[in-house]
């Protein structure tokens, strides 16, 4: 699939494998993604599915240390106006709070099914960019999360950190990104999707042909108890507020405190290393989650990856 979409353009210095695409523009990097939502999540509850479908891109824009700049949509709808309402509602909060505007779209108004695309753009300078693709041998891997939040009750998988915040809180958090960027504290990252810490790490690992070791004790989790949800729960779930990142140990001290003061928890959880496998351990086990030499999780191709920047 990724082969048969590639073509010959230098002003694309990064793609597959990527939360954005990376296209140098008159001196700077234009950022550019799209993500979609789960029907399944669009049944449950319209209401997040829209503003789930802001939020997933402004991290894909953040994960790079890039600014949101505008995005887009395609929305396809039944003839429920409720659903419609109430999407178009989610997506108008998320866009308010974080400040990224939707400016234009399509809309299929008689469809079938009813489901959300969103594409992004944003900014970033050229030389302040975190691809997924630059973790080193060596480095710590490191888990920043907002803990202040609640399970989402139309989805036991959804951890909601953000619908409660203030457009304040929230732009701080994406913020930092890019200051963490600027700043050169990081060799690569990834916001924690839908695959779950473990899933967008693995992600990670695979387009930077590298393994790791992972502790799991070490994730950062909010009361469980008070919660009402399991550790092996959580680290399933889509933290609403979280990366993957991979930096240098002498950077670490400095990435916990940056993130503390925009309250998320930032913590070393594990080590990059040359293996091309993603393994984990918990109170003495250890399992191997992946071997990217022989089933990787997005099948790219070292052809398929940017050279190192």
């Amino acid at each position: 699939m990724v082969n048969a979409l590639k073509i010959d353009a230098p002003h694309v210095l990064a793609a597959f494998g990527e939360d954005a695409a990376v296209i140098e523009h008159n001196g700077e990097a234009l950022l550019l993604a799209a993500d979609g939502i789960w029907s399944r999540l669009m049944e449950a509850d319209p209401y997040w599915a829209g503003y789930c479908s802001v939020l997933v891109n402004i991290h894909d824009i953040a994960a790079m240390g890039g600014r949101p700049i505008a995005m887009v949509d395609i929305f396809s709808a039944t003839e429920n106006c409720g659903i419609r309402d109430q999407v178009v509602k989610g997506m108008h909060d998320a866009s308010e709070q974080f400040g990224v505007p939707i400016v234009g779209g399509h809309l299929h108004p008689d469809a079938p099914y009813s489901v959300i695309d969103v594409a992004i753009l944003g900014s970033a300078r050229l030389d302040s960019i975190i691809y997924s693709h630059m973790a080193e041998e060596g480095d710590s891997v490191i888990a920043a999360i907002d803990l202040r939040g609640r399970v989402h009750p139309s989805c036991m998988l959804n951890w909601d950190s953000v619908t409660m915040k203030s457009a304040k809180e929230v732009r701080a958090q994406i913020g930092m990104l890019e200051q963490i960027a600027q700043d050169h504290l990081v060799t690569a990252g990834k916001d924690i999707s839908n695959p779950g810490i473990i899933g967008t790490l693995g992600m990670l690992l695979e387009v930077s042909q590298k393994g790791a070791n992972v502790d799991l004790s070490l994730i950062p989790h909010p009361d469980l108890a008070a919660h009402d949800i399991s550790f092996d729960l959580w680290v399933r779930m889509y933290p609403g507020m979280g990366f993957v990142l991979t930096a240098k140990d002498r950077h670490v001290p400095e990435l916990e405190r940056r993130f503390r003061s925009v309250g998320m928890e930032a913590r070393k959880i594990g080590t990059v290393d040359a293996t091309q496998n993603l393994t984990v351990s918990y109170k003495g086990d250890n399992t191997q989650v992946f071997d990217f030499i022989t089933n990787g999780i997005m099948h790219i191709s070292s052809d398929d990856i940017p050279c190192r920047q």
